[in-house]
């Protein structure tokens, strides 16, 4: 993954239409370029009711509720930070939605100072997101927060 990358994203928003057409968009190309991902896409955050609910995504049918505290993405809702998981299989609590998944990186997305997504990233390879990756992706985020 390189900064070409996040120049794509930056210019594939258009703010003449609407949100969610951006945010799929955004998801298609990432799902695309990065290499060896087999799940990729958001999770919506609900803090009155600590969950995590799907949003727009690409790969295969995947976990509709995440409750705070449960999984990569419950742990990465509950702290606020972003888990970047080598192997999955040794992670506490991990949710198998896709059993070929190996390795994990979830991106929380705060607008306003207020958790309001999460960008979930699965790969079939071990270890396959860098703290160069996570460092990239995290900027990427960036183009997501005003679509939330």
């Amino acid at each position: 993954m390189n900064e070409i990358l996040i120049e794509q994203c930056k210019y594939l928003v258009d703010e003449t239409l609407p949100n969610i057409a951006n945010i799929s968009n955004l998801i298609a190309l990432l799902f695309h370029e990065m290499e060896n991902i087999n799940w990729l896409g958001f999770y919506i955050c609900d803090e009155k009711n600590q969950e995590c609910t799907l949003g727009p995504f690409q790969g295969k049918v995947a976990c509709t509720r995440i409750p705070y505290r449960k999984g990569v993405v419950g742990t990465c809702a509950k702290t606020q930070e972003t888990q970047r998981i080598e192997d999955v299989h040794k992670f506490a609590g991990h949710i198998a939605c896709d059993c070929a998944s190996n390795s994990e990186i979830c991106i929380p997305l705060k607008k306003d100072g207020k958790l309001v997504a999460i960008l979930d990233i699965d790969s079939f390879e071990f270890n396959n997101f860098s703290i160069e990756d996570q460092a990239i992706l995290e900027k990427i985020c960036e183009f997501f927060i005003p679509l939330f």
